[in-house]
């Protein structure tokens, strides 16, 4: 509804590709990712199965029915994950609309889950925030420093995610004000631990987030046709490479 178009953000395309396929590309391609599930609109399963064979992504070991909110269609990918998988394995929830996580933070999402039990992605805010229960009066203005925005993935051993799950649809099978997955641990008492994202980690939810994902877009074949960022580039392989051991 907020994106205004007559099919699911997902699956609009862009450059002649599908939103959903730039994100899937991004774990297809990464060397510990061994496994996708797809929770998407029972309607849309057909044409969803149709793109992962068009555009090759093998590691999809199952596409599933969404639920009525965003967290019922996660619970929903999260129990097909438990039939197959042990339950010390590691999962990472990420929504299809962000396509530009980065490589480095798919890698130190895994390495927080080894480490301390989870991982949140976050960026720190740049923007003042204001609080306000009524959307008319600023009630307080927390410090900037200490604000941070949720991004994905959210990561967790796959036993601790779906008791967590349980344990909050037990209180409400409608996940009332649970947004996301740092917020269902955090109201069971869970510790949650950041992971610093990459700020183009940008959710694709309105007109105008297309129109940034274009520039993205534009400013990665800049990279590749100018040599931009290669700096970059060889500083993520170079702590590939120290992390390989630890991994």
């Amino acid at each position: 509804m907020r994106m205004g178009a007559g099919i699911p953000k997902q699956f609009l395309e862009i450059d002649g590709k599908p939103i959903i396929i730039y994100t899937l590309q991004l774990f297809q391609y990464h060397n510990k990712i061994d496994k996708i599930y797809l929770s998407v609109l029972e309607e849309y399963i057909p044409y969803m199965q149709e793109l992962i064979g068009e555009y090759r992504i093998d590691k999809v070991a199952k596409v599933v029915p969404g639920g009525k909110t965003a967290q019922d269609s996660i619970y929903h990918a999260l129990k097909e994950a438990e039939r197959e998988n042990p339950q010390d394995s590691i999962v990472l929830i990420h929504d299809g609309v962000r396509p530009f996580v980065s490589y480095e933070v798919i890698s130190n999402n895994i390495r927080s889950v080894k480490k301390s039990g989870n991982g949140i992605t976050c960026t720190p805010c740049f923007e003042t925030i204001m609080i306000s229960g009524n959307g008319e009066e600023v009630e307080r203005v927390p410090y900037r420093k200490e604000t941070f925005a949720a991004q994905a993935p959210q990561s967790f051993y796959l036993k601790d995610i779906i008791a967590a799950h349980d344990a909050a649809r037990k209180k409400d099978a409608k996940y009332e004000n649970m947004v996301d997955a740092c917020t269902i641990i955090r109201s069971q008492g869970i510790e949650a631990h950041m992971v610093m994202g990459n700020r183009g980690n940008i959710k694709v939810t309105t007109p105008e987030d297309v129109y940034m994902f274009r520039a993205l877009l534009q400013y990665k074949e800049n990279e590749q046709a100018f040599g931009l960022g290669l700096t970059n580039r060889i500083e993520a392989r170079m702590n590939q490479a120290l992390h390989k051991e630890e991994d």
